[in-house]
C-alpha cells in the first residue's frame, strides 16, 4: 500500500527514482509522481540560488509520469494507493508547501490531519489529502530558522497516527526521512544512499540495507546515513538481504502471479531446510519455549488477515490435533485480548507475510500489552513485527510481488506446520511415530505441489470452459475448509468474479438457493477434508444442475465429478497440494479474461494502514 522511492548520489535521480517506482508497482497505487532537487553543487552542501525543485506527478500508471531530462542527484518519488481524497493529479504524491521550496512524499495516515490543517489556515492547500499538512509544517519550522532535520524532528510531535516521510529542500542535495508505524529501509551504496518503503524500490542498485526503528529520522547524503532518535545519533545495524535482485523478475513468465504459483516447490523447500529432522520425528524452528510454559499452555491464539488468516485457520486444526492446546483464530482488526483468558499461559501468534500489516501489529500489541508470549511468522526479516515479538520464525517464501498471495500461503501454512509437530513434541503430546509420519508427510511436500504443477493444462482447460460461470462455489470440510476460503478469495481477487468458501455441510443452509447450472462447485477431496462427506454436498449441487469440478485424492473415485485433479498422496498437507490447482484456476479465469492480474484493482500487496 503506497510506495515510497529516495536516492541520493552522483548519478542523475530522474531515471534511478522511475524505476524504484516501477519495481513498486505490485504493492498496488493508484497515481505517481517525481521530486527533483536540482542543480549540481556538492550534495549535502546547502546554497542559495539553487535552480529549485522540479515536481512531477500523475493519477494513473507510473508509465504516465513524464520524467524530466534532468541532472539532478537528489530525488524522491512515490506510488500513492488512495485514502484521503481521489486518484487525481492534485492528490498524487510529492506535495509541496506554499513556496514549492519543501516537497514530501508520506505512507501512512495522518489522524489529526484536519486539527492541522485548522492550524495552518493562512497556508494555500491544493489538494484534498491528509499528507499535505507535512509540507506546511515544515515550512513553518525552516522560517523558525531550523533546519531540515531538526524540523522533520520538531513535527514529530504534532502529528498523530502513522507515517513513513521523506523530506527534500530545495536549498540542499539531501533526504530527510522519518518512521511511525509505517516501514521504511535505508539501502547503502559506494556514493549513494537509498531509501524505500521495501528493499524492491532499490535492489537493483544495492543489497547492504538498515530497517529504521518506529521514531528513527535519517539524513541521507551520497555514500552517508546518518540515523537519530529522540535528537541524538544511533547506530542501526546493516544488513545484507539474501536474495537477489532478479528474483523479483519474471523471469519469462507473462505475470509475477503464475511465476509465483511455479516457485512454490522451490519457496517450499527453502521453508523445511535445515528445520525437519525425520529419525527422530523432530523439528527445529530457532524457538525455545521454556518448558514450564509449554506444559502450562493453556490457549494458542493466531491472529492475521487475509490470506494469512486462512493459513491460520490451517494451522489451528493442525495445532490443536498435534499439541492438544486450544487454537483459536481471530481476524487481526477484530481482535481483543480478553474473555478471562491467562495471560501467561496463552501464545499468540502474529502471520503476516510483509511483518508491517498495521492491524496485525495492532493486535500483536494488545496481547503484548495483556502479558501474552507473542510469536510472528513472517517472510520479512528486519521488519517491524520481528522487533516487537517475544519470537520470531521466517517463511523463507522470497520477494512475492503479485498482490494476490500464492507461495507465501503455503509457506506459512508449512511453516505453521512445523511449528505444530514442535509444540506437539515439546508438551508431549505426539509421538515419536506420529510426528515421523507428519516430517515426511511435510518433506514430500515439494513433489506433491510440483506435480500438481505439472498437470496445468488441465486446469486451463477447466477455466476456459467455466470461466464465464455467473458465480463459483468452494466447498471443504475440515482442513479443506481454510482452503476453500482461500481459493474462492483468489478467484474473486484477480478476476473480479462472484466467489464464494465455506464449510461444504453448509451448503444445504442456504448457499444451495443460489446453485444453478451456472454455479460450479469447487471441492477439496483430499485427505484430511473428509471427502466421502465432502462428496455427499457436492452431490446435493449435481443434482441441480451445477458443475463439480474437485482435488481428489490419488486413487479415489471421481467418475462423478466434472472435472477431476489428482492430488499426490501427502497425508495432512493434502489440502495444501489442492490449493495449487485453486490458484491455477483462479490465474487462467483471471487470464483470459484479460485482468490486471498482478495488480488488481482497488487491491495493495501491504496494507499498512487500519
Amino acid at each position: 500500500m503506497c510506495g515510497i522511492i529516495g536516492y541520493v548520489g552522483d548519478e542523475a535521480a530522474g531515471p534511478i527514482v522511475y524505476r524504484g517506482l516501477e519495481n513498486l508497482e505490485y504493492r498496488g497505487y493508484d497515481s505517481a509522481g517525481i521530486a527533483l532537487v536540482d542543480g549540481a553543487a556538492g550534495a549535502g552542501e546547502e546554497r542559495a540560488g539553487a535552480e529549485g525543485l522540479t515536481v512531477t506527478k500523475r493519477s494513473g500508471e507510473v508509465a504516465n509520469l513524464d520524467v524530466p531530462d534532468s541532472e539532478a542527484t537528489c530525488g524522491i518519488g512515490h506510488t500513492r494507493w488512495s485514502t484521503h481524497g481521489p486518484p487525481t493529479d492534485a492528490n498524487a504524491h510529492p506535495h509541496t508547501d506554499c513556496e514549492g521550496s519543501v516537497a514530501v512524499v508520506h505512507n501512512g495516515i495522518v489522524e489529526n490531519h484536519e486539527t492541522l490543517k485548522a492550524e495552518l489556515s493562512d497556508h494555500a492547500f491544493t489538494s484534498d489529502t491528509d499528507t499535505e499538512v507535512i509540507p506546511h509544517l515544515i515550512e513553518e519550522e525552516l522560517a523558525a530558522g531550523a533546519d531540515l532535520r531538526t524540523a522533520v524532528e520538531r513535527i514529530d510531535d504534532r502529528l498523530e497516527g502513522s507515517y513513513a516521510i521523506c523530506a527534500v529542500h530545495e536549498a540542499a542535495e539531501r533526504i530527510v526521512v522519518a518512521r511511525q508505524d509505517s516501514p521504511l529501509v535505508l539501502g547503502h551504496g559506494e556514493a549513494a544512499s537509498f531509501v524505500g518503503s521495501d528493499v524492491t524500490a532499490f535492489l537493483d542498485h544495492t543489497r547492504d540495507v538498515t530497517y529504521l526503528e518506529d521514531g528513527d529520522v535519517a539524513v541521507l547524503e551520497p555514500g552517508r546515513v546518518d540515523v537519530f532518535h529522540d535528537g541524538e545519533a544511533v547506530d542501526r545495524p546493516v544488513e545484507t538481504v539474501e536474495w537477489e535482485a532478479d528474483a523479483a523478475e519474471k523471469a519469462g513468465y507473462e505475470h509475477y502471479m503464475r511465476k509465483e504459483i511455479h516457485e512454490q516447490p522451490t519457496a517450499l523447500r527453502q521453508a523445511i531446510s535445515g528445520r525437519l529432522d525425520a529419525d527422530r520425528g523432530a523439528v527445529d524452528l530457532d524457538v525455545e519455549f521454556p518448558e514450564p510454559f509449554l506444559n502450562s499452555l493453556d490457549e494458542v491464539q493466531i491472529v492475521a488477515c487475509g490470506t494469512s488468516y486462512y493459513a491460520g485457520r490451517y494451522a489451528a486444526e493442525l495445532i490443536e490435533e498435534f499439541a492438544d492446546v486450544r487454537t483459536t483464530v481471530e481476524i487481526a482488526s477484530e481482535y481483543e485480548f480478553g474473555g478471562g483468558r491467562d495471560p501467561h499461559r496463552t501464545l499468540t501468534i502474529a502471520v503476516t507475510q510483509s511483518g508491517e500489516t498495521a492491524d496485525t501489529l495492532g493486535a500483536i500489541r494488545r496481547a503484548a500489552a495483556a502479558g501474552a508470549r507473542t510469536l510472528a511468522v513472517t517472510n520479512t526479516l528486519g521488519s517491524t513485527i520481528t522487533r516487537e515479538v517475544d519470537d520470531a520464525v521466517f517463511i523463507r517464501a522470497g520477494p512475492e510481488i503479485g498482490v494476490a498471495a500464492t507461495k507465501t500461503f503455503a509457506s506459512q501454512v508449512t511453516t505453521l506446520a512445523m511449528l505444530a509437530v514442535a509444540l506437539g513434541r515439546g508438551r508431549d503430546a505426539m509421538s515419536a511415530a506420529r510426528a515421523r509420519t507428519a516430517v515426511e508427510n511435510l518433506r514430500g511436500l515439494p513433489g506433491a505441489v510440483q506435480q500438481a504443477l505439472d498437470a496445468e493444462d488441465a486446469v486451463r482447460a477447466a477455466a476456459r470452459e467455466y470461466g464465464d460461470s455467473e458465480a463459483f462455489f468452494f466447498v471443504g470440510r475440515e482442513l479443506g475448509v481454510p482452503v476453500a476460503l482461500e481459493g474462492a478469495l483468489k478467484l474473486k481477487e484477480i478476476s473480479y468474479d462472484h466467489a464464494e468458501g465455506f464449510a461444504a455441510g453448509e451448503l444445504k443452509h442456504g448457499p444451495l438457493a443460489l446453485v444453478t447450472p451456472e454455479t460450479p462447485v469447487l471441492a477439496v477431496l483430499t485427505d484430511g477434508a473428509k471427502p466421502r462427506e465432502t462428496m455427499n454436498n457436492v452431490t446435493e449441487a449435481q443434482t441441480r444442475g451445477a458443475p463439480a469440478l474437485g482435488a481428489v485424492s490419488a486413487g479415489e473415485k471421481a467418475d462423478a465429478l466434472d472435472e477431476a485433479f489428482a492430488v499426490p498422496e501427502a497425508g495432512v498437507v493434502e489440502p495444501l497440494v489442492a490449493n495449487v490447482y485453486f490458484q491455477l484456476f483462479a490465474y487462467h479465469v483471471a487470464n483470459e479474461k484479460g485482468r490486471s492480474i498482478d495488480k488488481p484493482r482497488n487491491l495493495a500487496k501491504s496494507v499498512t494502514v487500519e
